[in-house]
């Protein structure tokens, strides 16, 4: 597939927090404590937000009381990110697939589908590793991914959203095993603009195959941000938790 390091260009551009700044802080507050009450971490249990983006999910477990890292590619949501940073709370430019530490983290997070963008397996599966290498022995991962089945059921072919000023034209379809989603758009000055989001279709035993080869098994498995049960046909959302 073209463009293999399409998030490198959208996620760093400004017009993705346009497009998706519908995103809901009360639904992270909602999912942060939710996964609290679920694990009763340890106060100060150190914690790894992966693909943060600008800090949202990793703000409000700082605010829990937690040692918190957050990593993230874009150089732009980063620099946003950093102007929450406090003494339990810190933020760096980032490559998902390196690890930042080895054997350091309690329980790392990777929230709101920031996981699939590669083109080839290889990759994903470093990433993977990567996650695992980061925790400590007994260590959790939280991993927050689209409901697979459900999206290709659900998949509107074109829309259009007018935010700020701005209507982003949205093209999808299924392409090569992934979400394909084409965003075009006429910027302020009149020029038009491309950009391709690329999200494997991954279902749970894609995602069981992948951590089991870095040596985490897999521990519970939810729908939502509730934590209600997981059903492939219905759930909105394929949260796992693994064990290292």
């Amino acid at each position: 597939m073209s463009d293999a390091n399409w998030f490198e260009r959208w996620f760093g551009s400004p017009y993705y927090s346009i497009l998706y700044q519908h995103r809901d802080e009360l639904e992270a507050e909602e999912f942060v404590a939710n996964l609290i009450r679920y694990f009763n971490p340890q106060p100060g249990s150190r914690m790894f937000d992966i693909a943060c983006g600008e800090g949202r999910f990793a703000i409000e477990l700082a605010d829990q009381g937690f040692d918190v890292t957050g990593i993230d590619l874009s150089h732009r949501s980063i620099l946003k990110a950093k102007e929450s940073e406090q003494e339990n709370l810190h933020f760096y430019v980032h490559d998902m697939r390196m690890p930042l530490y080895v054997n350091y983290f309690d329980y790392a997070f990777n929230f709101f589908t920031s996981f699939g963008y590669f083109a080839y397996m290889r990759d994903h599966q470093l990433a993977a590793k990567s996650f695992a290498k980061g925790l400590k022995k007994g260590g959790t991962l939280v991993l927050d991914y689209l409901n697979s089945e459900r999206a290709m059921r659900r998949m509107k072919a074109e829309d259009s959203i007018t935010r700020e000023g701005y209507t982003f034209h949205i093209r999808k379809r299924i392409e090569e095993g992934h979400f394909l989603k084409e965003i075009s758009f006429t910027d302020a000055n009149g020029q038009t603009r491309n950009y391709t989001e690329r999200v494997a279709a991954f279902g749970l035993n894609d995602f069981e195959h992948l951590f089991q080869n870095a040596g985490m098994t897999l521990a519970a498995t939810f729908g939502n941000y509730h934590l209600d049960a997981f059903d492939a046909d219905e759930s909105p959302r394929l949260i796992m938790v693994f064990k290292k």
